[in-house]
């Protein structure tokens, strides 16, 4: 699953030609921590380097890249590369706006004008929302789909890099409000990834996450397939996938056979799970997205709330999908939010 990109300083010389000259704004880069050492960095002609342990990040087609491998995230590189534009917004429809609100709860009055880190920001769906209601985003992912978010962001106050969410380059309290929708829960360890975050919101500031729930079950001839599936070569995975377009359209016309119709598209739906989103080209994204991660956890709200208040937060709320949550820094002067009352946020266990 591993899909290397070779990122040794040795080499970022000779790819400075390759790559497009875009700076990191003075705001983001004051944020900016190494990940091996914790001090500041700076920006170079080749990307950026650490002031203290030198350690260079090189800009590789117009994004810094902070690791130097996607490791167990190839998949989602191969899939928003190829579907780049397809979970877009433009003129003819907002689907990607009216699903971050429904997964967050958040609108744009709660964001405008707001420092925001989007966790796991794929091919920037999210992210050109946000920006487009007037915040400053800064996106980061662990696979090659930055080099598609830094494409379909180029000209919004938004900056991208490639990063692991277990080694985030910022400094504590950097971020107004961090979302992180659909991605945490395709890490070796979902809780552990959540609990890198809060310490980076200031006081007040807030995180929105959505994952995968365990509530559902119509998942679990999918988990015996992923066993396989996730093991398939990307290509020939997302191949297959192109069987939704057809098996949608047996499924809308079984459904309308007196009697049988209905069972047996239920049973056929519970043995072959797919995505029965409308449009074809999000039905296949969809299902590759469901089949493909080498990681696949699933959640309850009692434990998301617990992950929260581990880490101090308080304020929480659910959106209108299972499982979402958000929740709320305590303000620096003491004063509580909601139902939390210390003054500070505790290290998180992990």
């Amino acid at each position: 699953m591993n899909q290397s990109q070779d990122m040794s300083q040795s080499r970022v010389t000779e790819r400075v030609a390759e790559q497009v000259p875009q700076g990191v704004s003075e705001e983001v880069l004051r944020l900016l921590r190494c990940p091996v050492c914790g001090n500041r960095i700076e920006e170079v002609t080749e990307g950026l380097v650490c002031s203290g342990c030198r350690k260079a990040f090189p800009r590789i087609r117009g994004v810094v890249r902070f690791v130097d491998q996607q490791h167990y995230t190839g998949s989602f590189g191969f899939q928003w590369l190829k579907h780049d534009k397809t979970q877009l917004d433009d003129a003819a429809a907002n689907r990607s706006e009216i699903d971050f609100t429904y997964k967050t709860g958040l609108t744009r009055e709660d964001l405008e004008g707001k420092l925001i880190l989007d966790v796991g920001c794929g091919m920037g769906r999210y992210a050109e929302v946000v920006s487009r209601w007037g915040a400053r985003v800064v996106g980061i992912d662990l696979s090659a789909a930055v080099e598609a978010a830094a494409r379909n962001l180029e000209g919004y106050p938004a900056t991208i890099f490639q990063a692991d969410v277990f080694s985030l380059p910022f400094a504590e309290q950097s971020f107004d409000y961090i979302y992180s929708l659909g991605v945490l829960h395709h890490t070796p360890d979902c809780e552990a990834a959540f609990k890198k975050l809060p310490r980076l919101v200031k006081p007040g500031g807030g995180i929105a996450i959505w994952l995968y729930s365990a509530y559902n079950k119509w998942y679990r001839m999918s988990d015996v397939y992923r066993r396989v599936t996730r093991r398939t070569p990307p290509k020939v995975l997302h191949s297959l996938c192109y069987a939704t377009i057809p098996l949608y359209g047996m499924h809308k016309i079984a459904r309308k056979v007196p009697l049988v119709g209905k069972p047996i598209s239920t049973a056929v739906r519970f043995l072959v799970p797919m995505s029965f989103n409308e449009d074809p080209q999000w039905r296949v994204l969809d299902t590759f997205d469901w089949y493909s991660p080498w990681y696949q956890s699933k959640h309850t709200y009692e434990e998301v709330f617990r992950w929260f208040e581990d880490c101090g937060m308080g304020d929480l709320h659910v959106a209108g999908v299972p499982v979402s949550v958000r929740g709320r820094r305590p303000a620096a002067n003491g004063i509580r939010v909601a139902e939390t009352s210390a003054s500070e946020v505790p290290s998180c266990a992990e």
